[in-house]
């Protein structure tokens, strides 16, 4: 009624202007009355297919846009009604004028309706409020604070912008400046007396979360942060969304641009096996695979808890009823060669592994019985069953291996490699954030005990993924990769464990001590990607690359012992990860 009612003004205004002041002549009530009808409903109809019914946001630029096409097209029809038979008492002057006044008209009070929900918008309504810095102007940055704007209590009182663009400087949102870049965190905090800084990009590197959870701990302000893009993909951004910074944004937040067709061709329609899926990486690799629509995805662990936590995280239910969670040990193999057979999986992903360093070099013989023998059966099962594509887990311990676990997972890259048939492929990546006996969940329980935090050495450093970057990773490479080839993923810098350890200090309530206990047995103090001797290969990624590693034939291994002494097997266990012998007879069996 408020663009009706821009017409009905615009068309009287315009025709006195044309007749009464130009001309000196008088209005032709009778046109002027039919132009103004024919304006309204013109305006009626085309405004309730493109303006009302999609409801834009009052003042938006695309409201603004749409109106303004609305009311060219009314003007239009208005010039071919002058044209037929209203050519006396509306003139083409009368219509082009009214056209324009009509588009100011509707303009003005679109941008006075903005204006007066801005200034209501940022006066805070609780005393609590806090005072906060935006740092994103960006997409993110405009819905948190239109969000802000419209709530009738809103947490946070928004004072001023922050963004490193350039090009942003001095742009204004909801009445907020865009006051400088993240170099001047500290000084705005003095500024507008901020107590809280929103950090309102939801794409933003580890390093430079770093940077600016240093900068607002410098100027006192208490951070809070938008989860990764990934967690907020396909809705609008929520003012529940911002939420307290945690060691994993600080350890790692990279958004994967994975090949979703690849993986797709790779998954959906296709039988699907997983090992270790009551594991961190198996679980974690059995939501996502679900997410592709395989014909079916059996679930395979020994540890029946585990499954019943993945179906519970999958479906919403854990009555483990369901023929596809599968309870099996990977060293029985009679009862996987059976599990094979019944199920005829396509494509299999081996999480199934003992990954504990220090309790595998006390019991090396039980990493020689999982991570060889265990991997030998799961790779003969499925040479048996003409499984297509074979995925093995592995980890960056087995480059240069120095340990019981890392020559037990060399060793399985070596024998993944020694199957020619279809695509049988590992791949190689480091430590996971938050996964099972991660040592984040170690740190915060000796904190929740009051300390001390223990770390190896001042120096120690490793590689960090998160468990959903890891994974994604994974399917890639399962979709990209070629037999044979161990799989590299890019993981960064290796961060040292006594920062991550520091900061988590930092922010507890009390006083917290951290305390060196040295290396332990088969420790690096720094974890490496590829072996010496080992070429990087082709990029199959932007994050993943690639290298051969010797093969190695089942047989040698089955004829190791298991039942010597801890020291001979570990003896074993290294002489065949490093050796090149049989690889001539190896290549020539395949």
């Amino acid at each position: 009624m408020y663009d009706v009612a821009c017409w009905t003004v615009a068309i009287i205004f315009a025709s006195y202007l044309r007749y009464e002041v130009v001309s000196g002549m008088k209005i032709h009530s009778g046109d002027v009355f039919v132009g103004v009808a024919i304006g309204a409903v013109l305006q009626l109809l085309l405004g309730s297919t493109y303006i009302y019914r999609h409801r834009w946001r009052i003042g938006s630029f695309e409201e603004m846009v749409t109106v303004s096409g609305v009311i060219l097209c009314v003007g239009l029809f208005l010039i071919v009604a002058s044209t037929l038979f209203l050519r006396s008492g509306l003139s083409y002057g009368v219509v082009i004028g009214a056209t324009l006044f009509a588009l100011v008209l509707a303009a003005a009070g679109r941008a006075s309706y903005r204006l007066a929900t801005v200034t209501n918008g940022f006066r805070p309504k609780q005393a609590s409020s806090n005072r906060a810095i935006v740092f994103g102007a960006g997409d993110a940055g405009v819905e948190i604070i239109e969000a802000l704007a419209t709530t009738s209590s809103p947490h946070f009182h928004p004072v001023a912008l922050l963004d490193d663009n350039p090009a942003k400087r001095h742009l204004r949102i909801r009445n907020l400046s865009v006051v400088g870049n993240r170099g001047d965190i500290a000084k705005t905090a003095v500024r507008f007396r901020a107590t809280i800084l929103l950090i309102t990009i939801a794409k933003l590197e580890a390093a430079d979360i770093g940077q600016l959870a240093q900068l607002a701990e410098e100027a006192n302000l208490e951070v809070r942060i938008l989860p990764p893009l990934s967690e907020i993909l396909a809705r609008t951004v929520r003012l529940s969304d911002l939420r307290p910074l945690t060691i994993e944004d600080l350890l790692g937040r990279r958004e994967v641009d994975t090949d979703v067709e690849a993986i797709r061709d790779l998954i959906r329609g296709r039988r699907i096996l997983v090992t270790g899926a009551g594991g961190s990486i198996g679980s974690e690799l059995c939501r996502q695979i679900s997410k592709f629509l395989p014909a079916s995805l059996i679930m395979l662990d020994r540890n029946e808890t585990g499954l019943f936590e993945t179906q519970l995280s999958i479906e919403g239910r854990a009555l483990l009823d369901s023929k596809n969670l599968v309870l099996c040990d990977i060293r029985d193999t009679t009862a996987l060669d059976q599990i094979f057979d019944d199920y005829r999986p396509q494509v299999v992903f081996h999480a199934a592994a003992l990954k504990h360093l220090p309790q595998l070099e006390m019991w090396p013989s039980e990493a020689l019985k999982t991570n060889v023998w265990g991997t030998a059966n799961v790779l003969e099962a499925a040479r048996k069953s003409n499984v297509q594509t074979f995925v093995n887990i592995s980890t960056d311990k087995a480059a240069n291996p120095i340990s019981v676990l890392g020559y037990s997972k060399r060793i399985a890259e070596r024998l993944t490699a020694s199957y020619g048939r279809g695509n049988f492929i590992s791949v190689r990546f480091g430590n996971v954030l938050g996964s099972q006996g991660s040592f984040l969940r170690a740190f915060r329980e000796q904190i929740a005990n009051g300390g001390p935090i223990t770390v190896t050495d001042p120096e120690v450093a490793r590689y960090f993924m998160t468990i959903s970057e890891a994974v994604q990773l994974t399917l890639q490479a399962g979709a990209l990769g070629r037999s044979r080839e161990v799989l590299v993923l890019e993981m960064g810098e290796q961060i040292k464990i006594a920062d991550v350890a520091r900061r988590l200090a930092a922010d507890s309530p009390s006083p917290i001590e951290i305390v060196y206990t040295g290396l332990r047995r088969g420790e690096k103090l720094r974890e490496e990607l590829f072996s010496d001797g080992e070429e990087s290969g082709r990029t199959v990624h932007p994050l993943i690359s690639s290298c051969y590693v010797p093969p190695i034939l089942s047989e040698i291994c089955w004829s190791l012992e298991s039942g010597s002494s801890p020291e001979s097997v570990k003896r074993a266990l290294e002489k065949l990860a490093l050796s090149d012998i049989n690889a001539e007879h190896v290549e020539a069996h395949i």
